[in-house]
């Protein structure tokens, strides 16, 4: 396959990225008072601004061309009608059937997908209202109070990061608790103040063998059973989120409370199925289908908009233009609003596992930057954390501004003030000061010119920091299913612009294969000398410590 490198729109912007990085954004504005309205794009959900990038017309109509020479739209095609895009797996990549609010058939090796996913939705409906309404009993009788949810990664991040930014439109008839590390501190604390007569355990694992999770599920088992005095608890306090049912069943958990999962999902865009279950038992099932109609929005306008105008292909075509062709290493996520505390740590995983990848679809080595090192937090604490850094480092960091112009929790001038830092900070970005700025400004301040020729330096800001500012009305389930959907589709458009696929993680699988190992010589206390000695001695100065506080101990 022809690399991306050879294509007439990748060398054109080579060279263009080279004569843009002479140009300041300042200019940029200073001669275009239309630069707002030519470089944002207007939706229902949000606003998104693009225009503090280091972008011209010329570099969005190159961009352009390459999303069209890269077939963008094709591959768009190819995904949403089922086609095995996951080449390394043989598998569709169908997360937007989940939210086919249209209902339009998908058919998938003879089988319409979309049936199969309104039946899994009526039994989320079905089961998350009999727990709301106290139908569902357990073991001793009596209604259930709380959830736990365990998994780790998207059967994790999804649910908690969507269930956390919608705290407000929980009745808080249910209280949900998350579990994924497995440091037995995490479930301790989580179980150490829970009824067990009145805990119901979500196991999300598609495998059901997934070590982290099946290690805290069977924590969680016998901590039940040394309550309940019986194994046949298990049946009223577990379900699960699978793709196997026979090792769920031989958990000890009813078949019928075993939601289905398909490999046509990546764990990291599964929240829109059974692994939201916890979103529909603490939000209720209503505002579920809200957060599955903004993703649909957004599916939509992938699908329909001009590239020019397309909100996904633009994020994904600034990220290759501020990564691949002007050098930056990392991207910033940064909120303006407490709802989305972890929306940061969530599109981590989203993209830098979905791209962190250096090989083309054909298995040749990628010659060129790929995708940044996402990071990030709450706005106004990284402003007096890491912003220092945003401006004046030598290392230009593109980041993501996201508000809204409602709090979720109005109190009188606390959102006025958050938002006024929020423009103030991509204006800065942007703009910076120059010595002769600064100059004046401390002469004004009736300042000393020894003071003044110590001190400038320290105060210029250079400026032209890219950023992208997506405004929302308000968080609520339709606008953040919108904003999620965003963000996957602009992952997406990066995999093809870039050549990678998506839709796998080998990487991580390496280091869960030599854990799997690593493991069994500890707990048989034989080590293969099959290890760096690096490794080797770390592993035996773990066991002659760990041999020294069990003999303390005892």
């Amino acid at each position: 396959m022809e690399s991306r490198t050879s294509l007439a729109s990748w060398q054109a912007l080579t060279k263009h990225a080279q004569e843009m990085k002479h140009t300041h954004m300042r200019d940029l504005f200073d001669k275009n008072s239309e630069r707002f309205a030519q470089f944002s794009i207007q939706l229902p959900p949000f606003l998104l601004d693009y225009s503090k990038n280091l972008i011209d017309s010329k570099t969005l109509t190159l961009l352009t061309e390459l999303a069209k020479e890269c077939e963008v739209e094709a591959w768009r095609d190819k995904m949403f009608s089922g086609e095995r895009i996951n080449s390394t797996e043989d598998r569709a990549v169908l997360h937007t059937a989940l939210r086919n609010r249209s209902q339009k058939p998908i058919m998938l090796d003879g089988v319409n997908v979309t049936e199969e996913v309104q039946q899994s939705l009526n039994h989320i409906k079905a089961f998350s209202d009999k727990i709301r309404q106290g139908y569902w009993k357990g073991y001793s009788g009596k209604r259930i109070t709380d959830v736990v949810n365990i998994g780790v990664g998207g059967s994790n991040l999804g649910p908690q990061m969507v269930t956390e930014a919608l705290q407000q439109y929980s009745d808080n008839s249910i209280n949900v608790h998350y579990v994924s590390n497995v440091d037995g501190t995490q479930i301790a604390n989580v179980l150490r103040p829970l009824n067990p007569e009145k805990v119901l355990f979500i196991i999300s694992s598609k495998t059901f063998t997934t070590t982290e999770t099946m290690t805290n599920a069977r924590t969680a088992m016998k901590w039940l059973v040394s309550a309940s005095f019986d194994e046949s608890a298990i049946a009223k306090h577990f379900v699960a989120v699978s793709s196997n049912k026979k090792n769920a069943m031989e958990f000890g958990i009813d078949k019928e409370n075993i939601f289905d999962m398909w490999d046509w999902v990546g764990g990291r865009f599964s929240l829109w199925s059974a692994i939201g279950l916890p979103i529909a038992i603490d939000l209720g099932f209503d505002n579920f289908i809200e957060l599955l109609e903004g993703a649909f929005e957004i599916d939509e306008h992938f699908c329909r908009a001009p590239l020019e105008q397309n909100a996904p292909v633009i994020l994904a075509l600034l990220s290759l233009w501020n990564c691949t062709f002007l050098g930056a290493q990392s991207q910033a996520i940064l909120p303006y609003d407490q709802s989305l505390h972890m929306l940061s740590a969530y599109l981590q995983q989203a993209e830098m596992e979905s791209n962190g990848k250096s090989v083309t679809w054909d298995g040749d080595e990628i010659t060129y930057p790929t995708v940044p090192s996402i990071w990030g937090e709450l706005g106004i604490n990284g402003q007096h954390a890491f912003y220092q850094y945003l401006h004046q480092s030598n290392n230009v960091v593109p980041a993501d501004f996201i508000g809204s112009v409602e709090s979720v929790t109005p109190v009188q001038g606390h959102h006025e003030t958050l938002m006024a830092n929020f423009f103030a900070q991509t204006q800065a970005l942007m703009a910076g000061v120059n010595e002769e700025q600064v100059r004046a400004d401390l002469k004004a301040k009736g300042r000393t010119q020894d003071y003044i020729d110590k001190v400038s330096p320290h105060k210029i800001h250079k400026g032209n920091r890219p950023t992208n500012t997506i405004l929302m009305k308000r968080i609520s389930p339709r606008s953040l299913g919108s904003l999620i959907a965003l963000y996957e589709h602009k992952i997406f458009v990066q995999g093809i612009l870039l050549q990678i696929c998506s839709f796998d993680q080998w990487g991580v699988e390496l280091g869960k294969g030599l854990a799997n190992e690593i493991q069994k010589e500890i707990e048989s206390g034989e080590v293969t000398q099959n290890h760096d000695s690096s490794t080797l001695g770390l592993i035996n100065y773990f066991k002659t410590l760990s041999k020294e506080t069990v003999h303390n101990a005892s």
